[in-house]
Parts: structure tokens; sequence; C-alpha cells
């Protein structure tokens, strides 16, 4: 069967490894092998839902030919924010790359885009992420921790926000009744600690959670 991903870098297989971002094309091989699967894998590093739609449009517009699942993988990128401006001025106000109203009519309006060109849509929650990990990676050229974290309250807000973001998703999926990758539990009830599963920078999975992933795929399909 054939697949078309719409994503972020998640579902590109992007790691962070001695310092720098690398695509580790085994998670898809190894799903495609195993599923049976064709992937056309359309995720791109830094994406948004925002930035997929007119790529969505576009193919739903060419109807599938025979069963075809069409996978979206957004959340990560629109929940979050510009550092160096709010490490600038953490007294303002600073609305993230979507905001959630927007955030949540754009990503119900792509599962309907991909149904209407008679594709199966499947929404993907969001592995979680590790605050302070992610935090320190924000911070790594020098912006200002006491600045951001002014902003934010606590370093956990950047979880919850994330995994509000997720809920978004889960919720999406229910009422548009659509098959959903639930990754994030996949990731919280692995049994593994999340530092085992995340890169250095707290968002990008390791390799053993990119192993996660290929596991959950497989449980989805079966």
């Amino acid at each position: 069967m054939k697949t078309i991903v719409y994503g972020d870098s998640i579902l590109r297989g992007v790691l962070l490894e001695n310092g720098r971002y690398v695509v580790n094309h085994e998670m898809e091989s190894s799903i495609s092998r195993s599923c049976g699967l064709t992937i056309l894998n359309r995720s791109r590093f830094g994406c948004t839902i925002r930035k997929a739609m007119d790529r969505i449009r576009l193919d739903s517009a060419d109807r599938a030919v025979g069963t075809e699942y069409a996978v979206l993988e957004f959340g990560g990128n629109d929940c979050d924010y510009n550092w160096s401006e709010i490490a600038a001025r953490p007294e303002e106000e600073h609305l993230c790359r979507t905001p959630p109203s927007d955030f949540d009519e754009r990503y119900r309006e792509a599962l309907r885009l991909i149904r209407s060109g008679e594709r199966i849509p499947v929404a993907v929650t969001l592995p979680p992420v590790h605050s302070e990990r992610y935090l320190r990676h924000i911070c790594r050229d020098g912006l200002s921790r006491s600045s951001i974290l002014r902003w934010l309250g606590d370093v956990d807000a950047i979880s919850r926000w994330q995994a509000f973001y997720s809920e978004m998703i889960r919720k999406a999926a229910k009422e548009e009744q659509v098959f959903l990758l639930d990754l994030r539990s996949a990731f919280l009830h692995s049994g593994r600690r999340l530092e085992e599963l995340l890169c250095a920078d707290g968002i990008h999975p390791s390799r053993l959670g990119q192993a996660l992933i290929a596991d959950a795929v497989r449980g989805c399909l079966a």
C-alpha cells in the first residue's frame, strides 16, 4: 500500500548526533519493509501545518487509486516560539508559530482534505519533550536562560504546552473519526527513561526512540 507522510523532522528521521543534525533513513526503511508500505515522505525539518497545507491540497485533488494512507504529523514546530525574542523581551506577550485555534482549524481541515482525496487519514500524537534538555539547547549560543524562565514561569511549562497540542490532535482524531497513531503513549509507557528515547536537544527521538516509533507503526497496522 502507498502511504504519504506529511510532517516535520520527527518522521523525516532527523537525529542530533555529535552536535549535528543528520537524517537516519533506517526508521522509514524498517517500516516500509516490515509493513509492506511504499512511503512517499513529504516531511520537512521545521515544517508546520500552515506550511504543509498547499501540498496537502494539491495531493488531495489527485484522488487515490486503491487503498492509500496519509499520515499527518504536526504540532511540534507549531507550538514552538521565537526564543531569541522572548529572551530579549520577556516582559512582553509572545505568540507561538501556530496559535491553538489556528492549529486546530488547519489540522482538521487537513484531515478532511485527505479524506476528500479518498485516502485514509492517520493522525499522530506528539512524542513528549524533555523540557530541561530543550531549554539548554535553546540557550546553547548565549540566550538568557533566566529571561526565558521569567517568561515561562517554570521549565516544565515547555512540556505542558507541547502536551496541550498533542491533546488537540487526539481530540481532533476522535471527533473527525480517523485512525490515531499514538506515539505519545508509546513513549510514555515504553518502560524506558525519556532521556534514552530523545536526543540531547530534548525534542528529536534518538535511535532508540526511532525504533520505538517503528514498533508503534507496526502495532497500529497489525
